[in-house]
């Protein structure tokens, strides 16, 4: 029979099984502990250390046996600190196996509910599509459409109907004789390279048939065959090479994967990976059929979903050297949640003079037939196909080919004034004056997105904050201040740029004193872009006397670099400083033009139009600032308040300031300002007592709160005296009786008589607490 032997564990019932107890998970008594060995003195010659933890603490020599005495902080625990000793309930196949359940698989989440979906940066939704069945998208009869049919060579019509004769797809073009067919060149069965087996045609591109086959090779895996429009055409079989040899090198999830290029009969074909899904022109066609022939365009948020996520595929190419020159809705193909860059027959060297150019009419930019592609017309054609997605953009190939519609006739540029700002700069006239990156029309196009979906939301104010790369929160130069900052001081500063020549310098100039660092600025080894913004804004923090620096800064950057927006951001704040809102509102807007999706701008160009009258702009702008940004809201409300109040809306002015959350530094100075609004409303006796609740259990100054207190009592007892009592209603703790409000603006002056700073004015105040005092009967 087996002993068992109880836990040693004061309290513990537990048994000790294979060395550790089985409920407390201690490990068994060893017995009797050796005695520890007592501190002493280093035996080594000469050493005037001792023994500590076993070594000695000058020369480390170990302690002879018995020399050590226990450290009582680093006595060794029996009872184990790690969780798994815990009892934890049964889940899983242990539940089962207890309940005597015989389920062979888990029916829990969906692993669909936990999957962060790719489209819409988190922000927004779009609707996922299936995938295609590669056996079910292969066209059973493949022609090509009459009115599709066009020379190779000249580009006039041919294989046309004539009476009841259809139109020829093989054939000589009447007009230069050159020989055209439209008549695919594989067939089913066909075996192409000794690998792929061709099933069917899947569509008409560009260079010709699209063929779907199988790798016969690879677990007869779906690939796509894509051959050329006619063989004679010398730049259709340049360009097919040239992608071969450019798509070896390219390998990025958001495009498709090239997989090989073979011939067959004289003919070449590039072998692709074959994306089930749809292209955005399908889904296009898709609403427009669903709503009954009408164009029904995407939602802006998605359409800017579609565009923000396939651009790390152009930053990618870009970055190899590649341009993708034929950007449209038809090379983007959606495949459930996620997107794919299709169709690269257009992409080339950046610096590739020679290879012929493919574009497409209303979506290439106007400046590639003279100079060329480039990284900026691949942003032009960006922009053009977000205006295609998100707008019924009639005349894109002839009115309007190079140019946007007024935002008088775009609903759209109406209600979102940043999509169309973001569009103006992405498809600009100057390739110049574009984007100049895919990363940085990124940037700009999240914080767009952000402020959609505010709007779309219904957001009154903003829940969450984003960083910028470029600006800081607003006031973040002001800490302190409060109200008495200045209007330009409520504003963000500008990011430093480490990419800049002195960044590592600068990051040595950190005096506080703005004087002091301005003369060491002005003092840099060398003159670089971020020394000149950094020695406007030391200047800007000196004074007046010192604007005369910004402006020479200003200019001398934008000397340099006319596109240089931070220096008119630094001139905007400079005219903000003088008093002239009307030069302030000029910057800002300029540079709102310049980053469409940052809030900083926004911000700024609302307090300049603010203060030159354009009350209706500031108020537009300010309320996209509150409902987008939670570091906005408190500027923001403010402003709109101020405006309200302005209009004489007080209900307006009062609702903008509650916008300001308990968690805002602000919040105090939002309930101050909202009392003092309902105090001097004439609204009456509630208005009075709400205006006392606003500012109730806040840690105010006491002469502040003691000020408005009076202001109200005395509003209230002439309301009383005028009107009556309201019974049933408090004013801070005071009934609306005429004898309690007497009482209550009493206790209020002695209060302030308490902290006045001069015996006249404490006599003063006395004074006017004994006459306002109620009368008694002696």
């Amino acid at each position: 029979m087996t002993t068992t032997t109880a836990c040693t564990q004061p309290g513990c019932t537990g048994t000790i099984l294979d060395g550790y107890c089985d409920v407390c998970g201690s490990p068994a008594s060893s017995g009797t502990a050796s005695p520890s060995p007592a501190a002493g003195a280093c035996n080594q010659p000469g050493c005037t250390g001792t023994f500590v933890d076993g070594y000695c603490d000058v020369c480390g020599s170990p302690a002879p046996d018995g020399s050590t005495a226990p450290d009582q902080l680093s006595t060794v625990s029996t009872v184990s600190r790690a969780s798994n000793r815990l009892a934890s309930t049964p889940l899983g196949s242990a539940r089962a196996h207890a309940a005597g359940s015989k389920l062979t698989r888990r029916l829990g989440t969906s692993s669909t509910r936990l999957r962060g979906a790719r489209l819409g940066a988190g922000l927004t939704h779009v609707p996922s599509i299936p995938a295609i069945d590669a056996s079910k998208a292969i066209l059973v009869n493949p022609m090509v459409p009459e009115d599709r049919r066009n020379c190779p060579n000249c580009g006039n019509p041919v294989g046309r109907a004539r009476g009841d004769q259809p139109g020829r797809t093989d054939g000589f073009c009447p007009k230069c004789r050159s020989p055209f067919s439209f008549s695919p060149k594989l067939h089913p069965g066909d075996l192409v390279g000794g690998q792929y087996e061709v099933a069917g045609c899947l569509a008409h591109g560009g260079f010709g048939w699209i063929y779907m086959a199988r790798d016969k090779n690879v677990s007869d895996r779906w690939v796509v065959l894509k051959g050329l429009l006619n063989s004679e055409d010398p730049d259709a079989v340049a360009a097919a090479i040239a992608e071969q040899q450019f798509l070896a090198r390219v390998e990025h999830p958001l495009i498709v994967e090239i997989y090989n290029f073979v011939t067959h009969e004289g003919a070449g074909y590039i072998v692709m990976e074959y994306v089930g899904g749809t292209s955005l022109k399908t889904l296009l066609k898709q609403r427009m059929a669903a709503n009954k022939g009408e164009y029904d365009a995407l939602p802006i948020d998605q359409a800017i979903a579609y565009i923000l996520e396939i651009l790390p595929a152009f930053s990618y190419l870009h970055d190899l050297g590649l341009v993708y020159c034929d950007f449209k809705p038809d090379n983007i193909i959606q495949v459930g949640d996620a997107v794919k860059l299709i169709d690269l027959g257009g992409v080339r060297r950046i610096d590739d003079m020679d290879s012929a150019i493919y574009g497409t009419v209303g979506f290439q930019a106007p400046e590639v037939a003279e100079v060329g592609p480039s990284v900026a017309s691949d942003i032009y054609t960006l922009g053009r196909t977000l205006c295609v997605l998100a707008m019924e953009f009639r005349g894109y190939q002839s009115r309007f080919v190079t140019s946007l519609p007024a935002v008088s006739d775009v609903p759209l540029f109406q209600k979102y004034d940043s999509v169309y700002r973001l569009l103006l700069k992405a498809c600009a006239k100057d390739p110049a004056d574009r984007f100049q990156t895919a990363d940085e029309f990124r940037v700009q196009l999240l914080g767009v997105l952000r402020e959609v979906v505010a709007d779309k939301q219904g957001n009154k104010a903003a829940q969450h904050s984003a960083s910028s790369l470029l600006f800081g929160t607003p006031g973040d130069k002001s800490a302190g201040l409060g109200d008495k900052a200045a209007p330009w001081q409520q504003l963000p500063s500008l990011m430093q740029d480490d990419s800049d020549k002195n960044a590592g310098w600068l990051k040595t100039v950190s005096v506080p004193d703005p004087s002091k660092r301005l003369e060491l600025l002005v003092d840099a080894p060398e003159s670089s872009p971020q020394t000149l913004l950094e020695i406007a804004e030391a200047a800007l923090e000196v004074g007046e006397y010192r604007y005369d620096m910004v402006d020479t800064a200003v200019s001398d950057l934008l000397a340099e670099d006319p596109w240089e927006w931070r220096a008119v951001w630094m001139a905007g704040l400079v005219a903000l400083a003088r008093g002239d809102a009307a030069a302030a509102q000029s910057a800002f807007n300029a540079v709102y033009g310049q980053v469409p999706g940052e809030l900083a701008p926004k911000l700024a160009l609302a307090i300049a139009c603010e203060l030159s009258g354009e009350y209706d702009v500031a108020e537009g702008l300010y309320l996209t600032c509150a409902r987008t940004d939670a570091n906005y809201i408190a500027p923001s409300a403010f402003g709109l308040a101020d405006i309200r109040t302005e209009r004489s809306d007080l209900d307006g002015a009062i609702a903008a300031l509650d916008l300001v959350p308990r968690t805002s530094g602000a919040y105090v100075r939002a309930r101050r300002q909202r009392a003092g609004l309902l105090a001097g409303s004439g609204r009456g006796l509630p208005a009075l007592a709400e205006a006392m609740d606003s500012i109730d259990s806040l840690t105010i100054d006491p002469v502040d709160r003691a000020n408005l207190a009076a202001n109200v009592f005395r509003s209230a007892l002439a309301e009383v005296q005028q009107s009556g009592p309201q019974e049933g209603l408090r004013i801070d703790g005071q009934e609306a009786t005429e004898p309690a409000l007497r009482d209550g603006l009493e206790a209020t002056y002695r209060q302030l008589a308490d902290h006045a700073q001069s015996r006249p004015e404490r006599i003063a105040l006395v004074d006017q607490a004994n006459e306002v005092r109620g009368w008694t009967l002696r």
